[in-house]
């Protein structure tokens, strides 16, 4: 508690929020700007745990925010990290389909910061295009609210969560997620990259096709199984 309490006295005290990106009754996530350096930071404090952001704190990767504080209490996480400047994947995506090399460009980066993440023995769950910040050339995965840490002891999640179309099948309880469910998660982003849709409405053609098919297996062992088969198939 003391480490929450902590946390939130220094956001109100030490920030100015510039704007509030989402708030409802679970979580709200604003941007601040410190009032004497003024950088800009995200704060996020959603009912969840946090453990993979604790994990994160130590962690330093251009694909992944850097995490600068991460509290919990009674259910709750308070998170301070790095405001990544740049257009969501999403935004991009609205001007039209990408090359199959921006795709595989964006592709590869990712993996490379999945690669960091899964090595922590979490999953994130949650890949998206509005996950995704283009800054620059450099692709950073965001927002780790649904990730969680892979437990061998558990034979589904506890929680249900991720995004319909992009979240793996495993993630609705049919058994515990873990880094195979990103790399589902990472083949429909390829197809909508590449075709505008969901590979179930139109399958990418060629051999970023055949990766997209491999990487939405329904049957996890089906699928390439960590983030290093998959850009080697790239």
């Amino acid at each position: 508690m003391e480490l929450y309490d902590d946390l939130l006295n220094a956001v109100q005290n030490e920030y100015d929020r510039v704007r509030i990106l989402k708030a409802d009754e679970h979580k709200t996530l604003s941007v601040l700007r410190h009032k004497t350096r003024g950088t800009r930071y995200i704060f996020r404090n959603y009912e969840g745990s946090g453990e993979v952001y604790r994990k994160l704190l130590p962690i330093s990767c251009p694909h992944l925010p850097q995490i600068m504080e991460a509290a919990e209490w009674n259910g709750k996480t308070a998170v301070l990290e790095e405001y990544v400047q740049g257009d969501t994947l999403y935004f991009l995506l609205e001007g039209g389909n990408l090359s199959a090399a921006k795709a595989k460009d964006i592709m590869l980066q990712l993996c490379r910061g999945l690669s960091v993440l899964h090595s922590l023995g979490a999953v994130h769950r949650d890949i998206k295009p509005e996950n995704v910040i283009l800054r620059g050339d450099e692709a950073v995965l965001i927002d780790f609210d649904a990730s969680r840490i892979v437990k061998a002891e558990h034979d589904a999640d506890t929680v249900i969560l991720g995004t319909v179309g992009f979240a793996a099948p495993e993630q609705y309880g049919l058994s515990q997620s873990d880094e195979r469910a990103d790399i589902y998660s990472l083949g429909v982003l390829l197809n909508v990259m590449l075709t505008g849709k969901h590979p179930s409405k139109e399958l990418a053609s060629g051999k970023m096709g055949r990766i997209v098919r491999r990487c939405t297996m329904v049957n996890p062992k089906e699928r390439y199984q960590n983030v290093h088969s998959l850009m080697r198939a790239l």
